[in-house]
């Protein structure tokens, strides 16, 4: 009988990480704006953080207006208006952010960054906080890092089995750069820790230098680049070099000295991994010798570059398929697009959102990334001495097997991961 009863309390759920509905939350932003005590407040931006990682929100934003305040979440990449506050709660919520994030207090005129934690069901998500003062009041930006999102293997991230074979032999190299470019917020970060994680073993030294580190990785040398200590990308590079690393991680190349650091570094036998903003892989390559990088240099040490994006994913729950005649769709497509798309066929299938609960009336429901693995070979080599233009660099990848990152879009498309909405928005942008 004890056996039992204690089988049933185990199975009971903790009721700590419930997770609050949107009426759930509504309901709390109704009780703190009666009640001014600091409790109803703590109490409704504990419910926020949890109903919005519930949500899967990368940020959460506490925006001030001249009527009332408003919560908006971004989700999937996209930014939506969740609730709407009173200005008195607003400021409430600010001032405990504040005080959970040991910022000031008393400054309201000026930047401040912070940052906290809380714990879920399924472990702890750091919040790294921002707070800018606007014309009507202060406004707050939370970003949301969950300490299970970064554990994506590269099988996951969706890349085609040809890509994750150029990428595989790319990482079993012991020397030379892995780059992987596109624009903010289109998971080349993730791409990176994907790596790394393959990397991470006891037999070789890893060491990084971010900006911010976004998860921390057992086994793994993370630093963060400070400008109060003058630690910039630069300076913590040159340094991890005399740490004797094996593979090196710089969050981002910014400019000429830590370009040319980097190359130094993969030339002298490491492993070296960063991201770059490009528009496409074969961008990567002008854009490093428009920062000093010698082509030769650049030749001898570039494997790999990868360009990504993310699309929305639609949702399994409601999304439906349906036929498509090439006149249907061909506003918003180019001919060259659509040529990829129809491939000869008078008429094609692919998924179709309506929206229902389960993704929140959107239709979407997580993300999906498209891929452009550009493998540096001896064509490629030739076309970087030569100082060959981007698009040039494109069309030797693209005769020698490259997928690019509108094909790999349709592919996805085709597939019935996302929409034909979903690849222009993401790809006009």
């Amino acid at each position: 009988m004890p056996e039992k009863k204690k089988e049933k309390i185990a199975e009971k759920p903790s009721k700590k990480f419930k997770v609050p509905t949107r009426e759930h939350v509504d309901e709390h932003i109704k009780k703190a704006s009666l009640d001014a005590t600091g409790k109803a407040t703590a109490k409704l931006f504990n419910e926020l953080m949890l109903f919005s990682h519930e949500y899967r929100a990368s940020y959460v934003h506490l925006e001030p207006d001249r009527e009332e305040g408003k919560i908006r979440l971004r989700i999937d990449g996209i930014l939506h208006d969740y609730f709407t506050i009173p200005n008195e709660l607003h400021t409430r919520l600010i001032a405990l952010l504040k005080i959970k994030t040991r910022m000031r207090t008393d400054e309201h005129r000026a930047p401040q960054d912070g940052r906290d934690s809380f714990e879920t069901q399924n472990g702890t998500v750091d919040v790294r906080a921002s707070i800018m003062p606007t014309g009507v009041g202060e406004k707050a930006v939370l970003r949301l890092l969950s300490s299970e999102s970064h554990k994506l293997t590269l099988e996951q991230l969706g890349f085609e089995p040809k890509d994750y074979k150029i990428i595989s032999k790319a990482i079993s190299r012991p020397w030379g750069m892995i780059l992987t470019t596109g624009p903010t917020g289109s998971g080349k970060t993730t791409t990176i820790y994907a790596i790394l994680e393959i990397l991470n073993k006891r037999s070789v030294n890893i060491s990084t230098i971010e900006d911010p580190v976004e998860f921390y990785i057992p086994g793994v040398n993370q630093s963060q680049v400070d400008s109060s200590a003058k630690l910039t990308f630069a300076k913590g590079l040159r340094s991890l070099v005399r740490q004797d690393p094996d593979i090196i991680m710089v969050g981002e190349i910014r400019d000429e000295e830590t370009a040319e650091i980097a190359v130094n570094a993969a030339l002298t036998g490491h492993k070296l991994l960063s991201t770059l903003h490009t528009n496409n892989a074969a961008t990567t390559i002008p854009r490093l010798l428009d920062m000093g990088v010698e082509p030769f240099l650049l030749a001898s040490t570039l494997i790999v570059t990868v360009s990504q994006r993310l699309m929305r994913r639609v949702c399994d729950v409601c999304k439906k398929e349906k036929m498509f005649t090439r006149d249907e769709i061909a506003e918003s497509l180019d001919e060259q697009t659509l040529t990829l798309l129809f491939a000869g066929q008078k008429k094609i299938k692919i998924s179709d959102v309506s929206g229902c609960t389960a993704c929140n009336s959107t239709g979407y429901k997580g993300r999906v990334g498209i891929y452009e693995v550009l493998e540096v070979t001896e064509e490629i080599q030739k076309a970087i001495i030569k100082r060959s233009s981007s698009e040039e660099i494109e069309r030797i990848a693209v005769s020698e097997g490259m997928t690019t990152l509108m094909e790999n879009g349709v592919e996805k498309v085709i597939g019935g991961e996302t929409t034909i909405e979903e690849l222009v928005r993401v790809m006009h942008e």
